[in-house]
């Protein structure tokens, strides 16, 4: 055996040892996808309802949700990174940056919903240097990956889910999201048209290979 996995199996066995989880061996984009793989444990009525909420830390029920939900309870399960508090201090410095007024015609933020709404989602992780290509190669597809597509080629109903799985039974990654049955995995990364393909995680990580 190499010295290197004999070197990993030691520090996981010590991990088990301490009572440390495993995944502190994972990266964030591991931890971020594990997070969105336990949302298909929970049951999740959608429900698209406008829901005041309270700020920070803001969510709907728990047995309700859309697809932009599934993103952020796992970046607050995984990372501690509250999008809707993100989102709403950049949308708040910079609101006109921001689709809101185009799309919903606001006038100011509103952190109920802001957060909730795909295409904010995408004007934010672009903003944070996190878009990458969108291509048709699986391999530039990672566990932990932000992808935004458009339901509708014919007009626009965008949708949002996280890369779990690097390939799965199609040969192609597979994602955690929810299209109106709760939250699922499943391989449709290439079901539809790709909006934006993004990698964050957080303040601390470096900026992604080829962002803009």
């Amino acid at each position: 055996m190499p010295s290197s996995s004999r070197s990993l199996i030691g520090v996981a066995s010590l991990l088990a040892f301490l009572g440390a989880p495993l995944a502190a061996l994972a990266g964030p984009g591991d931890t971020l996808a594990e997070a969105a793989r336990a949302r298909t444990r929970a049951a999740v009525t959608y429900d698209p309802a406008y829901v005041v909420l309270a700020y920070p830390g803001g969510d709907p029920p728990a047995d309700r949700g859309v697809c932009s939900d599934v993103v952020v309870r796992s970046y607050r399960t995984a990372l501690a990174v509250d999008l809707q508090e993100r989102v709403h201090r950049d949308m708040a410095a910079h609101f006109d940056a921001y689709p809101a007024r185009r799309l919903w015609g606001q006038r100011r933020p509103d952190p109920s919903i802001d957060h909730r709404r795909v295409p904010n989602l995408m004007r934010f992780f672009e903003r944070q240097g996190a878009a990458l290509p969108v291509t048709r190669d699986p391999a530039d597809y990672r566990p932990g990956d932000v992808v935004a597509w458009n339901l509708n080629p014919d007009g626009f109903l965008p949708h949002i889910g996280i890369v779990v799985r690097a390939a799965g039974a199609r040969g192609e990654p597979e994602v955690v999201h929810n299209i109106g049955r709760g939250p699922r995995q499943e391989a449709i990364l290439f079901d539809y048209p790709i909006l934006g393909h993004y990698r964050w995680f957080g303040d601390a990580a470096a900026p992604p290979p080829g962002a803009p």
